[in-house]
């Protein structure tokens, strides 16, 4: 692995949790440290950390609270 990749890895303890929990990955990214950005994009949908998800939790809570105002009428 090259010393720029363990570097961003070591950077973010989310990705060395992920890489704990899903260890073929190592053998990737000794492969090939090209690869890099599909781990991240991976470990973003797999924690649930993009815009989308970030939108749909907000978008949730609302309607939680909203549901909760309308039955204390």
């Amino acid at each position: 692995m090259t010393l720029d990749v363990q570097f961003k890895l070591k950077s973010n303890p989310l990705y060395i949790k992920y890489l704990h929990e899903n260890s073929y990955w190592y053998k990737y990214l000794n492969r090939n440290p090209k690869i890099f950005d599909e781990f991240i994009n991976e470990v973003k949908s797999s924690y649930k950390l993009r815009t989308t998800d970030k939108i749909n939790k907000a978008l949730s809570t609302f309607e939680m609270i909203s549901n909760i105002m309308s039955s204390l009428k």
